[in-house]
C-alpha cells in the first residue's frame, strides 16, 4: 500500500478552516458593539506597526527607506486600512443603536439615479482632502428611503453569519488584501481564510499583527503558499464563497481549469469552481482628456498628474491609466504630449519588481516596435498612433508594467466628449476606472453634455479631475467594477468592496477634484486648498506626508493637522 506524503501547507489550509468553523460560532456571537470594539482595536495595532509595514512593503518593491516613492506605501497601506478600520467602526456604532448608517448622508440626483456623498465624510476630510469630493451612485429604481432601510448589508442581522469565505490576495498594493478581508467579515458577515499572493509573503508578520484581535477571536486566519495551496483552499466543501483580487486571466483558472479542460467546461456550462465568486480584476484604463485652452502651469501639473495615473506603484496598479484619449484637432495637443513625455522621462527611476513585468514590456516592443523609450534606463514605453479598436493589444489587454499608449480621435467640445464615451467604453478592455480631464471652463461650456459623458462611461469608479486611486484611498466610497459582469465574461470583475457604510445596490462611485493645485486654483476661481497630491510621483515629500497621514487615519485628531499641512506644502 502506497501511503500519501503528508503535505504540511495543504495540512495548514484544513486547520484554519476547521478552526474558521468554531470561529463562526463566535463571530456570532459577538454583538455590534463588540465588533465595534475589535476594529477599533485592529485600528489601533495598524498605526503602532505601520512602520514595520511600510518597511516590508518597501522591501518587497527594492525601494529605499530615503525615497519619496516610500510615501505610496505609507498611503496605500496602513493609511487606508486605518481609514477603513475607522469608518466601518462608526458603521457598526450607528447599527447598534439602531440607525441607519445612512441616516446623516446627504442624497443627490445623476441622471436617473439617487446619488450619497461619501467624500468629504467628515469636517477632516473636508479639511486634509479639501477640493475633493466623491458620491456613490445608486442603481436605478432604488431611492435614498431604500437605500437608508437597507444600508449595514448582513451587519443588520449580526448574528447570522455567512459561512467562510476564502480571500486570495493580490501582490500588488499591500492593502487590498486586509480590505479585502474586513469586507467580507463585516458586509457579508463571513468568518475569512486570507492567502496571501506569494510576492507579499513578508507582510505575514505584519498582518498577524495587526490583525491580531480578529485572528484570536477565530474569525480570521492567513495562509501562505503558491497555485496549489490557493486550489486546495477554494476548493474545500468548508468554504462558502470566494473572492479573488487578481487578472482576468487568473480568475478563469480558478473558476474553468485550464486548457482543454477549460474550453469543455465553458462549452458545457460547468464551472470547476461551483461555489459563488466575487472579483476585482483591474483592466486596461483610459484617461480621456478634453481639449480646452490651457496655461504653460496647467500642461505641466496634469501631464505629471497623467504620469502619476500610469507609474503609481511603477505601474502595477489594477487602475493604472493605460492610453489617453486625446483629441486630434486640439491645438495644444503636441505641446500637451511633450509635457507627458517630460514627466515620463523624469519620473523616479524604481525596479520593476513584479513578475512578469520585463517580459510585458518587452512584448510591448514587439507590438509596437516604433515605440518611445522613456526614463533613465528606458524602461518606460510611450506608444503613439494607437487606433480606437478593441484589437489593439494594447487596449485589449492589461499590461501591469509602465506600458502607455496615446490614442487620438476626431472633434472637439460635444461630439468629442461622446466619441471619447464611446471609445473607452467600446474600444477598451475591463470596466474598473475611468479618468476624464477637463478646464472647469469647459466642463460649464458642455454643461448637460458633459453630464451625460459622466452617466453614459461604463466603469465601477469614474475620476474627474482626479485620478481613480482616489476612489480606493475613500474608505466610504465603492470599489469595484460596473455592474453586469459574470463568471463567463468576467472582465474586471464581480461585485464591490470598500463601501465602509455598507450601502446595497451600488452602481459607481464618481470621485471630483480640483483642475489645478492650489495656490493656483483659488487665483483662478476654484474653491479648494488642496496643494499637489501627496500620491503624485513627483511630489518630493510624500514619504513625511504619509507617515503623518497614516498616523493620523490610526488616531485623528486636530493637533495632527498643522505637521499634516506643512509637510503636504512642500511637496
Amino acid at each position: 500500500m502506497v501511503t500519501k506524503k503528508a503535505d504540511p501547507a495543504l495540512d495548514a489550509v484544513d486547520a484554519a478552516l476547521s478552526d474558521l468553523v468554531e470561529g463562526e460560532r463566535k463571530w456570532a456571537a459577538t454583538s455590534l458593539r463588540e465588533r465595534r470594539w475589535l476594529l477599533d482595536r485592529v485600528r489601533e495595532l495598524t498605526g503602532r506597526h505601520a512602520q514595520d509595514w511600510v518597511d516590508a512593503a518597501a522591501g518587497i518593491k527594492g525601494l529605499p527607506a530615503s525615497s519619496p516613492l516610500v510615501g505610496e506605501e505609507w498611503i496605500s497601506g496602513p493609511y487606508v486600512m486605518a481609514a477603513a478600520l475607522g469608518a466601518l467602526a462608526n458603521t457598526l456604532e450607528a447599527l447598534a443603536r439602531g440607525e441607519s448608517p445612512l441616516d446623516k448622508a446627504r442624497f443627490g440626483v445623476a441622471g436617473d439615479r439617487v446619488t450619497v456623498d461619501v467624500l468629504p465624510a467628515n469636517a477632516f476630510d473636508a479639511l486634509l482632502l479639501n477640493g475633493f469630493s466623491a458620491q456613490v451612485w445608486l442603481r436605478r429604481g432604488i431611492s435614498s428611503a431604500a437605500a437608508k432601510a437597507e444600508a449595514g448589508l448582513a451587519q443588520r442581522d449580526p448574528a447570522r453569519t455567512n459561512g467562510i469565505g476564502a480571500v486570495l490576495g493580490a501582490g500588488n498594493i499591500t492593502s487590498i488584501a486586509p480590505l479585502d478581508v474586513l469586507y467580507e467579515l463585516i458586509a457579508h458577515n463571513r468568518v475569512v481564510a486570507l492567502k496571501l499572493n506569494p510576492i507579499t509573503d513578508p507582510m505575514l508578520p505584519v498582518f498577524a499583527a495587526i490583525l491580531a484581535p480578529l485572528i484570536e477571536l477565530g474569525a480570521v486566519r492567513l495562509l501562505t503558499g503558491g497555485a496549489e495551496v490557493g486550489g486546495h483552499l477554494v476548493g474545500n466543501d468548508l468554504v462558502d464563497h470566494v473572492h479573488m483580487t487578481g487578472s482576468a486571466r487568473t480568475h478563469d483558472a480558478i473558476v474553468w481549469g485550464t486548457g482543454a479542460e477549460a474550453a469543455e467546461r465553458r462549452r458545457a456550462g460547468t464551472p470547476k469552481l461551483t461555489k459563488p465568486v466575487t472579483s476585482e480584476l483591474g483592466g486596461v484604463s483610459p484617461t480621456i482628456v478634453l481639449p480646452g485652452e490651457w496655461s504653460e502651469a496647467d500642461i505641466a501639473f496634469q501631464a505629471e498628474h497623467v504620469a502619476t495615473q500610469r507609474l503609481h506603484n511603477g505601474g502595477y496598479n489594477c487602475v493604472a491609466s493605460q492610453a489617453l484619449i486625446l483629441s486630434a484637432d486640439w491645438p495644444q495637443k503636441e505641446q500637451f504630449l511633450a509635457a507627458v513625455r517630460a514627466a515620463f522621462a523624469k519620473a523616479p527611476a524604481r525596479p520593476a519588481y513584479y513578475p512578469g513585468s520585463d517580459e510585458r514590456v518587452a512584448g510591448a516592443r514587439t507590438s509596437y516596435p516604433g515605440a518611445e523609450r522613456l526614463g533613465t534606463n528606458g524602461e518606460r514605453l510611450l506608444v503613439t498612433g494607437i487606433a480606437p479598436s478593441p484589437a489593439e493589444p494594447l487596449l485589449a489587454e492589461e499590461y501591469f508594467a509602465p506600458v502607455f499608449g496615446v490614442v487620438e480621435i476626431p472633434g472637439t467640445g460635444a461630439e468629442f466628449a461622446r466619441a471619447a464615451t464611446r471609445t473607452a467604453n467600446d474600444a477598451f478592455a475591463g470596466t474598473l476606472g475611468v479618468n476624464v480631464i477637463a478646464k472647469p471652463e469647459t466642463i460649464d461650456e458642455l454643461g448637460a453634455a458633459f453630464d451625460l459623458m459622466v452617466e453614459d462611461l461604463r466603469y465601477g469608479t469614474v475620476a474627474i479631475n482626479a485620478w481613480t486611486g482616489v476612489g480606493y484611498l475613500t474608505p466610504t466610497a465603492s470599489w469595484g467594477a460596473f455592474p453586469g459582469h459574470t463568471i463567463e465574461d468576467v472582465q474586471s470583475g464581480i461585485g464591490v468592496v470598500h463601501n465602509a457604510w455598507l450601502i446595497d445596490g451600488v452602481e459607481r462611485t464618481v470621485v471630483r477634484g480640483p483642475f489645478r493645485p492650489a495656490p493656483r486654483s483659488l487665483l483662478r476661481g476654484e474653491l479648494a486648498l488642496s496643494p499637489k497630491p501627496p500620491w503624485f510621483v513627483g511630489n518630493k515629500t510624500a514619504a513625511s506626508t504619509g507617515r503623518l497621514l497614516a498616523g493620523f487615519a490610526a488616531d485623528p485628531g486636530w493637533l495632527r493637522l498643522p505637521a499634516i499641512f506643512a509637510s503636504a506644502l512642500r511637496g
